[in-house]
């Protein structure tokens, strides 16, 4: 039975009951208590004439038609029930307080994980807090370098325009010298006239690079979608035209597309093209190459030639302003067409570098952000 409660108890024994037995039960309990019943069969054939029992249990009464072995039998079952019960009680309480204990470890260990966790936060806004210290310190740092760079665009641009006027007359009057006068002079004189122009028109050609140097900082951008391969390889054909003695092999990738602006990008193949042409001029079989490689992260353009190179330990030097690998005797420029190549790349959110190695060509890289 399901029934455990002592009214149950007495109902059992009113309806002559020989055993107690609560669900679920032992299997083996329960054999046990059909062979005793089977063993005491003959004393309870003794007792059966006996007459019942009135019992008086919580205000009311039951009428026991059992015999006292029947009574006995049920009522140690009845305690056996009551002892196994509280067995499964007391087990229950040891599997409880055991519970308990562990939820009290683990109330600890996440206790010390949150204290560890509120230290971390602490940790965190603090470092969020100086982050942004170290932003606002950057940013204004930014703007003064920004506001330094405008001032010195703005004064290299104010020079260089100032320099041209006197320039143009240095030359203008040393070149009326040399032809109103160049009889008159001895060969000394003569070659001190021309060692004159030749200064003033590279420093002409230095401050034209100024110029545009500053004009490529200083212009608004206008981005499109710009082919490239066409764009190399005019500018291929106006170096070709330009020394039409020379035998240059240009191999042009087709298909090369960025989203750029053009003038800009224009003068970045203008300045690398035209310095694979210069730096092959002593090359027999020379080649330029301009094309694409995939990183992995976006396109790479490249231009390659088979030039006299560079030696790699002053590959930062490259794209200074002034800054030059070669003499200007062996090869002539203004060292500023790197630096105007370099800021170009900057503005479009690039980047360029180069690899090469003495007598064994150059390649330049760059990326274009688009």
């Amino acid at each position: 039975t399901a029934l455990s409660d002592p009214v149950d108890v007495m109902k059992a024994l009113e309806c002559g009951a020989d055993s107690f037995i609560v669900k679920p039960f032992d299997e083996q309990n329960l054999i046990h208590r059909v062979q005793l019943f089977l063993v005491n069969q003959n004393l309870r054939r003794h007792e059966a004439g006996q007459s019942g029992l009135e019992i008086v249990f919580q205000g009311q009464k039951y009428s026991i038609n059992s015999d006292r072995l029947q009574i006995l039998n049920l009522l140690l079952s009845t305690y056996e029930a009551a002892v196994e019960r509280n067995g499964q009680l007391l087990k229950a309480q040891a599997e409880l307080q055991s519970l308990a204990a562990d939820l009290e470890a683990q109330s600890e260990e996440l206790q010390a994980q949150n204290e560890e966790l509120r230290t971390l936060t602490e940790e965190l806004d603090a470092e969020r807090t100086r982050v942004k210290e170290l932003n606002r310190d950057l940013l204004d740092h930014i703007l003064q370098l920004e506001a330094a760079n405008a001032e010195l665009e703005a004064f290299s641009y104010s020079v260089s325009h100032d320099l041209r006027a006197p320039l143009r007359a240095i030359l203008g009057y040393s070149r009326i010298l040399q032809e109103d006068c160049g009889e008159k002079l001895d060969d000394k004189g003569r070659q001190y006239l021309e060692m004159l122009q030749k200064a003033g028109k590279q420093m002409s050609l230095l401050i034209e690079a100024l110029l545009g140097l500053s004009r490529v900082t200083r212009a608004e951008m206008q981005r499109q979608n710009v082919d490239l391969s066409d764009l190399a390889r005019s500018i291929a054909e106006n170096l070709q035209r330009s020394d039409s003695g020379r035998q240059v092999n240009f191999v042009i990738a087709d298909g090369l597309v960025a989203t750029c602006d053009l003038q800009l990008v224009k003068i970045v193949l203008e300045n690398l093209l035209a310095n694979a042409w210069k730096f092959t001029g002593k090359t027999p079989q020379a080649r330029i190459e301009f094309g694409v490689q995939d990183s992995g992260r976006g396109q790479v353009f490249f231009v390659r030639d088979n030039g006299v190179g560079f030696d790699m330990q002053y590959a930062d030097k490259l794209f200074g302003a002034f800054q030059r690998l070669h003499g200007a005797s062996e090869f002539p420029g203004t060292g500023i067409g790197l630096a105007t190549v370099q800021r170009i790349i900057d503005r479009h959110g690039g980047r360029i570098w180069a690899e090469g190695a003495v007598n064994q060509g150059a390649t330049f890289y760059f990326t274009l952000n688009t």
